[in-house]
């Protein structure tokens, strides 16, 4: 029997296909706990940056920065407790907020993003000039290093704000 889907998650970083973490995804979808639905924009502007060791924030300030290009998977409850742990929201890295996007024909629904937590996310945008990106893409990924590759003991997100 096939497992339920009740969440939407907007993937628009190193989840999506093709990028760094997607093993992550398909082992939740080889487990039946993840499915790809499309490609969507975010419906307003959001900024999304990068930070230090490549990793891509999307950035609470709606209005701000781009249209977001990302991708949206429906996932079941289990799925949302993996990637909860996997982005660090119990830690203070990303919380899980929810987002209008939108396809190319126009079709829109509520889904949830993982953005930067706010106790860090104005001051990455301030950082990086408030200029963001439309889309994480091969680029950026070329900059990303994996958590296990990152100097141990310390997070250099979170010393954001304690600068």
């Amino acid at each position: 029997m096939a497992k339920a889907k009740p969440h939407l998650i907007f993937a628009y970083g190193t989840l999506k296909r093709g990028f760094p973490n997607q093993p992550l995804m398909e082992d939740l979808k080889n487990k039946d706990d993840v499915v790809f639905v499309d490609t969507y924009y975010t419906e307003k502007p959001y900024p999304l940056v990068c930070g230090p060791h490549g990793i891509p924030y999307l950035i609470n300030l709606p209005g701000s920065g781009n249209r977001v290009k990302g991708e949206v998977y429906a996932v079941s409850d289990d799925a949302v407790v993996r990637l909860d742990e996997f982005e660090g929201v119990r830690n203070g890295y990303y919380e899980r907020i929810p987002v209008v996007v939108v396809t190319e024909g126009g079709e829109s629904v509520e889904a949830e993003a993982y953005l930067a937590h706010k106790s860090f996310g104005e001051i990455l945008w301030k950082m990086k000039g408030e200029v963001g990106l439309a889309e994480y893409g091969e680029k950026e990924a070329r900059d990303y290093v994996r958590k296990e590759n990152r100097p141990h003991g310390r997070n250099t997100v979170l010393d954001l704000v304690n600068r």
